[in-house]
Order: C-alpha cells, then structure tokens, then sequence
C-alpha cells in the first residue's frame, strides 16, 4: 500500500487568514499526491464570505470542516479566549478523522500557536504558518529573546535596533504595534513562545526576495521553510459582480501605467479630516487615480478584529469629500468602495500603488510589478514599509511611521502635500528603482518552478511531513 500522510491545518479567524491557508494547502496537494489535508475553520459572527469561499472548493484530497461557532462578546483578549474555546472541538474532530491516512502533523496559523497543545496530545509535530515576511519573523523571534532575557522594552526608544534579520538597523518607529505597547506584551510574550515550541516555521515568502533575512537563520531552530509567494489572485468573493467589471471597463480606457491605486487593506479606514486631505492631493497632483475609500466602524463600536471597515452608500460619498470634487475629478479619478485588488494591480494602466504595506498586498505588487508607496496604519506594517524603502529599496514612502491605534485612532494627520509628493514619487521611479521592481516581479513567479527556492523549500517540507509516517 501506498504511504500517505494527513495534515490538519487550522487558519486564523476571519477570510484574509483562511484564503492564504487554503492556497497553500492547495499547493501541497498539487505538489505531491500522498498528502491528504483537513482544513478547521472557525468563523467569526461577522464573517459572512467564508463559507462561499469554502464551498467553491473542490479537491478530492482537501476537507474543510466548519468548527461551533462562537460568540462574540469574549473577553478580555478575544483571539485567546476563542482559542481555548475551541481546543476540545479540534481534540474532538481530529479524534473522529479516518486512521488511513496517517495523521503526519498539525500546520497552525501564527496567531493559534496554542493550539500546538492539541498536537501534543496526538504527539505529532507542529508547524506554524507564518503569514508575513523572513525579516519580520526573524526581528519577533529576536525581540522576544531580548524582552524574555533582559525585560529590554522598545517602546519610545530613540536607539536604533540591530536585528540579525536586518541589513540596516532599525528605529523603533518601525516596530511592530504589539512591541510598543505594556499593554499588549502578555500577547507578544505568548507570540513569541507559540513560534519557539513549534517544529518548523512555514513562511510566505521567498528566498530570492529576502535573502539577507534567509541567511540569518542559518543555525537557527525551529527549522524556516520559505515557500512563497502564496497568492490567491483570484478576486473574494463579493457581491457586486458590476462593480468588478465597472472598474475593470474603467481602467481599459486609461493610458498604461497612468493610474496611481489607493487601498488600505481589509482594516483600512481613515476619519473625514485624514480622507480630506487625500482627496486635495490627488487632485492636485493632475494624477489619475483609483481610490478604494472605506466607512470606518461605527463611533462607539468595539475596536477588535472582529469589526470592519465597509463601503460608504454612494450617495455619502459628496458629503466627506471636499466640496465638488468628485465633479472636478471625474475625468481623471474613481472613487469605489470594494476593489478587486489583485485584477487591479494586473491591469496595464495601473502605475503605482498607495498601499498599507500588509504583507498580501506587498507580494501581490511585488508579483504584478507594481511600486508602493508606503502608508503602514496597523500591526507589522511598519516594519514591512522599513524592509521594502530602506532595505529591498523597491518602495517609495508616503510615511514609515504613521500608525493607528484601535482606541485612540491614528498618531497624526498626513497633509495633503506630503500624500502629494509620495503620489508624484510613485508614478516616476528612477530606473534604478523601475528595474529592480521589474527584476523582482520576474523571480516571484520562477520561485515556484522547478528550479526556484521556493520549489526547493517546498520538497524540503513534504520530505520532513513524510518522514512522520509510517507504511
């Protein structure tokens, strides 16, 4: 009989986290024919798009199983306390899942390191899948040493940090949120112990791009297995099928690489004063433009990661931009709530990207050949903004520093001229710049033949997943 081995993968709460999971289950199947793989998805009260996007599935070899759901008023930290609250319901299915084929290890998204404890008791292995960059992987694993060691705090800090993972050192301004706050440090502490009991770490990303963080961790444990870029370029599934095409029809009719895209991500929103000020440097930059403007959460509303930005009624949209704009900018620009990003960044007329440098949408520039101007709001943006200016020299910034926080807001107002000179920057690259992008564009898509790391690194886990099982 042949041997075959079986994955249990368990993603995030919450599509973004699920779709990037999936894609890479689906490249593990498609590599190698004796992986079978059982996808347990927790969804969020809010999440209404998980469940078209799991049904469009059909691989005879991939399983997704809908774990109970649960409420959604958890306290105090509501990731940790779903966590826990689903632990007997993966011991449970994991315990009613067929003996054949083998069950070969657990592949658990950076966010649900807890659930290692679940694979102990089954005792087989734990891989995590780390869902954004070697720098920054290598920076939290650092970091944590230094906080767990010499109770060293970040936060404040005028010293810049030397982290191995860096070429350049790096100013604290450029830190993840979670370093820079007491209040999150059980959270990072946790983090960071989660990524060290682990038995390998899966990375999306690839070596070709991060070279410099791949050699740091040359003696390190756990083992790293860059495997990107994992992109799901396909739109999610949304609604308004019209919309797509209506902006697609209107980026056919621009000249190639005219169009400067602003999009903030799932989590991007911004406040009337901060939209404002966009819309007087987009206008006054001449620049064609596509910007996805999205509704913040209701005043008043919980802030986690349970609540999202959505798109504004078109008939709001006059009342917090200035007045007239949309009629003075209609030849030139398009305001859309939704966008189909990656179709977006695949069009010939787009020319630049106002980004806020989450890590899908930097791969997804990176692969199309797109420039960002950097913009990071949340989380380890920052960071990401840091590595692709100042290290990989492929970005242009509108700010590295900007930041918001889920209860005070943002920590400053960016003027309509400093958004300006970052958008003008965008759309005219020096070559150097233009070539490097284009360079880069062109080994994210041959990491993944026969041949690229990422091809290599992939090999390298499925013979580590079927060395855990026997004939």
């Amino acid at each position: 009989m042949k041997k075959s081995a079986r994955l249990v993968f368990i993603p995030s709460p919450g599509v973004g986290h699920l779709v990037s999971t999936i894609e890479f289950a689906k490249l593990l199947i498609t590599r190698d024919e004796r992986l079978w793989i059982t996808v347990l998805v927790t969804k969020l009260p809010s999440d209404t798009t998980s469940d078209a996007y799991t049904r469009s599935l059909a691989f005879e070899r991939l399983q997704v199983i809908n774990l109970p759901e649960c409420p959604s008023n958890i306290e105090p930290t509501p990731m940790t306390a779903l966590l826990e609250q689903q632990k007997p319901h993966v011991k449970q299915v994991v315990s009613n899942l067929t003996s054949t084929p083998q069950l070969a290890a657990f592949v658990v998204d950076m966010f649900c390191t807890a659930m290692i404890d679940v694979a102990k008791e089954f005792e087989v292995p734990s891989l995590v899948f780390f869902t954004s960059g070697l720098a920054t992987l290598g920076l939290m694993l650092h970091l944590h040493s230094l906080r767990e060691q010499d109770n060293i705090e970040f936060k404040d800090s005028d010293t810049e940090l030397a982290i191995p993972s860096f070429a350049n050192p790096v100013p604290s301004t450029a830190l993840p949120s979670v370093l820079l706050s007491k209040e999150w440090d059980p959270i990072f502490l946790a983090f960071g112990r989660g990524l060290k009991r682990s038995d390998g770490i899966i990375v999306n990303s690839f070596e070709e791009l991060e070279s410099y963080a791949v050699h740091s961790f040359s003696n390190g444990a756990p083992p790293i297995y860059p495997v990107g870029p994992i992109l799901n370029l396909k739109p999610k599934a949304h609604a308004e099928e019209d919309d797509k095409n209506d902006i697609l029809n209107w980026l056919d009719h621009q000249p190639p690489s005219s169009v400067v895209f602003l999009c903030f991500g799932s989590m991007g929103s911004f406040g009337e004063d901060q939209v404002r000020e966009i819309a007087r440097a987009l206008e006054d930059s001449g620049a064609r433009f596509l910007w996805s403007l999205r509704k913040p959460s209701p005043k008043g509303s919980k802030p986690n990661f349970m609540t999202l930005p959505s798109d504004y009624p078109v008939s709001d949209l006059a009342a917090i931009l200035p007045p007239g704009f949309l009629d003075r900018t209609a030849g030139i620009g398009k305001v859309i709530g939704w966008a189909p990003q990656a179709q977006i960044l695949a069009h010939p007329a787009t020319g630049g990207f106002v980004s806020h440098s989450g890590w899908n949408s930097t791969l997804e520039s990176i692969y199309f050949g797109v420039p960002i101007a950097t913009w990071p709001l949340f989380a380890e943006q920052q960071t990401n903004a840091f590595l692709l200016v100042h290290e990989l020299k492929m970005a242009v910034e509108i700010a590295l520093d900007y930041r918001m926080n889920f209860k005070v807001g943002p920590t400053a107002l960016l003027s309509a001229e400093k958004i300006g000179k970052g958008i003008r920057k965008v759309l005219d690259i020096d070559e150097d710049m233009r070539k490097r992008v284009k360079e880069m564009s062109e080994k994210s898509r041959k990491t993944s033949l026969e041949g690229g790391c990422s091809y290599s690194y992939l090999g390298r886990l499925i013979d580590y997943i079927m060395n855990q099982v026997s004939l």
